[in-house]
Formats: structure tokens, sequence, C-alpha cells
């Protein structure tokens, strides 16, 4: 099966891009919008529309194949590429890759996807956002010419030879909203809540931490109180973007003692605190998340997890994360790791070390890019996948719940195809 036709269109992400360093820094909010100018290059405003480039692959026998190009939220921070600007990216890859995909063969997903995702233009490489892109596409049109699901043919050319395919538990985030979004959450009953966007010490953590602290402990109260099955037993999963680390000064050991805290207040829900500490760079950052889990797991009262999410950007990032034992679960963010392939190869990775393996993303993408990546999740056995996009905690849920179940449901009616 050969792609006839390559088109792409402009279009916009289920959130936004934010300038993290300008709200670390202090930046205050104006309602939706953020006071102050902006710190990372390219970025017009601290908080400004996320963009997305659609490419569609038109086959041989009429099908279209899908695949969304977008960027995180945080584009630019810890150490990705710089703002992704649909305008501008569109001329470039009518130009540049279009010609390259025209009349490929897309029978097979593999190979094509480490082609396109190590490609090179006048000696530079391709965004990472086009990257996956392209190949999100390039795996829809190997699904398509083959009638199965995405899920199907990765376990078939990743050779994984789990024969049962299962929903996976979902990590829905509240946004700014950790409060309403937390009972749309306890309503649906999500596995792992509510992600709670602590990036401001004076405002969400605390200078002390004492922010958090109440935060913990009214989500747990509330969280006993609304939910209508008492077997109802999420796991409280919260991302402090380093706030922790600035608090101590990047101390293991206060870092520590202050989880210990955030662990009896949880009780007697287990807890995962994403980005404790981040020290810039990823050798520094990885040290000191090793240096946290290792006391973490000496003490054996203490149920937390430490998540690695900064500086834990691409496939060898999550390698030498995994390969170091740096922390108990990585989050797979996957427009950073460029082609999907990579996301696949990173996810059985995390398995292979038994370190948790969390399909992650970004509230900055699309319900294309969402499906895709939560069909790969279910091939490769992932422990958790975000609810994705929009930080509007329902939209996100749905997208990713209902492309499990129609998966689960077109994977099990072939059980009786004969």
């Amino acid at each position: 099966m050969r792609i006839k036709e390559v088109l792409a269109s402009e279009g916009l992400t289920g959130f936004y891009y934010d300038d993290q360093a300008a709200i670390i820094k202090g930046a205050e909010n104006d309602l939706f919008s953020y006071v102050g100018d902006p710190m990372t290059p390219h970025f017009k405003s601290i908080r400004q529309a996320g963009e997305a480039l659609s490419i569609m692959l038109i086959l041989e026998n009429g099908q279209i194949a899908h695949g969304d190009a977008v960027a995180v939220q945080y584009s630019g921070a810890g150490g990705r590429d710089t703002l992704f600007e649909a305008n501008k990216f569109k001329t470039f890859f009518l130009k540049h890759i279009r010609p390259l995909l025209l009349d490929l063969d897309v029978s097979e997903f593999r190979n094509n996807a480490r082609r396109f995702d190590t490609l090179n233009i006048d000696g530079t490489p391709i965004h990472t956002a086009l990257r996956y892109g392209i190949t999100q596409a390039l795996l829809d049109a190997t699904a398509k010419a083959h009638n199965l699901t995405i899920s199907e043919i990765v376990r078939k050319e990743y050779h994984i030879e789990e024969k049962v395919y299962q929903p996976i538990p979902i990590f829905a985030q509240t946004g700014d909203e950790r409060y309403t979004g937390v009972d749309k959450m306890i309503m649906k009953e999500v596995e792992v809540l509510p992600h709670g966007l602590i990036n401001s010490v004076r405002t969400k953590l605390g200078i002390h931490g004492e922010k958090l602290k109440e935060y913990v402990k009214w989500l747990r109260n509330r969280i006993i109180d609304k939910r209508l099955n008492d077997a109802y037993h999420p796991i409280l999963h919260i991302d402090v973007y380093g706030t922790i680390g600035m608090i101590f000064e990047d101390d293991s050991e206060k870092c520590f003692n202050y989880l210990k805290e955030l662990s009896d207040i949880a009780k007697p829900f287990s807890l995962r605190i994403e980005g404790p500490i981040d020290k810039g760079n990823r050798e520094q950052t990885m040290e000191a998340l090793k240096a946290l889990k290792a006391l973490i797991d000496a003490d054996e009262d203490v149920l937390v997890e430490i998540v690695a999410d900064e500086w834990c950007n691409t496939l060898d990032d999550v390698k030498v994360f995994a390969d170091q034992n740096a922390a108990h679960m990585l989050q797979v963010k996957t427009p950073d790791l460029g082609g999907v392939n990579n996301t696949i190869e990173a996810l059985r990775y995390c398995l292979k070390k038994n370190i948790g393996a969390y399909s992650g993303g970004s509230c900055n993408e699309t319900n294309i890019s969402a499906e895709i990546t939560t069909s790969i999740a279910m091939a490769c056995n992932a422990k958790q996948c975000l609810a994705k996009p929009g930080m509007g905690t329902d939209e996100g849920i749905m997208i990713v719940k209902n492309h499990m179940m129609r998966t689960l449901a077109l994977i099990e009616s072939r059980r009786f195809d004969g």
C-alpha cells in the first residue's frame, strides 16, 4: 500500500504554550493570562495559543491516515526544542518532507518511522513536533493498510507476545482547577489523579510546603467523602515542577522528610510526586532523584513514588534514567521523544528494567495524537496513560477512555470472525 497524496493543515491544540521560566520566576495571573514579559526565546507572551499541524496521508485505497504535529505546553524548557509554529513548519513540511512521503510503501511501520525520525534537512534534525506527527500518520497508515488497530500493528512489528489487551489506568490532570477537577475525577472513578499543576512556590506549594500539605489533606478527605464505591482507591499523583527542591535547596534529606509528611497525610492512598527536584540539567537532576529514591526505598512506611519528567525527554534520556534506577516511574512524554517509534521503545525499555512506564504527553496535544499514543500504551502494557489533551478534565478522560474501549471491542470482535 502506497501514499498517493500528502496534505497538511494548520490547527489548534487542546491547550496553550506556557513560558515555564517566567511562571517559575513568579509571573502573576491575570484571569487566564499572565502579566509580564516572556523569558523563553520565541514566546510572544507568557501564555499563547497552542498550535498543531495536521498531516494527512491519502492511501491508494482511498483511506486517509492522520497524525498531528504538536509540542508540549512548556516548549523550550528542560532541554526541549523551541516553540512549534504551525504556519512556519507547514511551509517547511510541504517543501522538504512531502516529496519524501509521496509513493512511500506503508505496509510496514518500523523502518519508515526510523527513517523520518532520524531525517536531517541541510544537516539539521527536523523539529520533534514534526517527527511526532509524521510517525503518527505513518503508524495509522500501516494499520489502515492491514485493516488492523494501531495496537495490533505495534505488537506485531515489535514482537510483543502478550495476547491479552487491557485498558490502561488513566491519569487525569486538573490544571489550575485543582478542586472542581478532582470532583469530576472522583465521579468518573479515574484511577490516578489529580496532577495538580504545583508550579509556583508562593501560590501553590507554599514557602514551607504548607499549601501542598493542605491540598493533599483536602484531596484525601474529598475522595473518601465523595466516592460512591468504597472500593474506589485511586493513586494520588502530583506534579511539583522542582518546587520542593527549591524550598529545601535541593537537599535530599530535607526533601525526603517533607515527602514522608505528605505520605502520612495522604494515607490510606499512595502518593506519586513528579519532578520533586530539578537541578537544571540531566545529570544533576538524575543524581538528585536517585539519592531521594534511595531514601524512600529504605523506609517501608513511606508510600511515595517519585516520577521523573524534566530532563527525561528523549529515548536516550529514558534509558539513562532507567539504567540508573533514578525514579520509581518515568514519564515517556510522547511529543518530546519525536517519532512515536521512540515512545514504543521507551515504554518497552522501562518495563524491561522494572521501572514504572508512564505513557504521558501534554495537555497541549490533540485528539488525534492522544488516540494514537493511547493505542501504543495499550500495546506496550504501560503502567498508566495520561488523559489528554486539555485541562478541562472531562475531555481528555473521554477521548482516552473511549478510544481504549473502542480498540478493545474491535480486537475482541475478531476473535469471533472465524
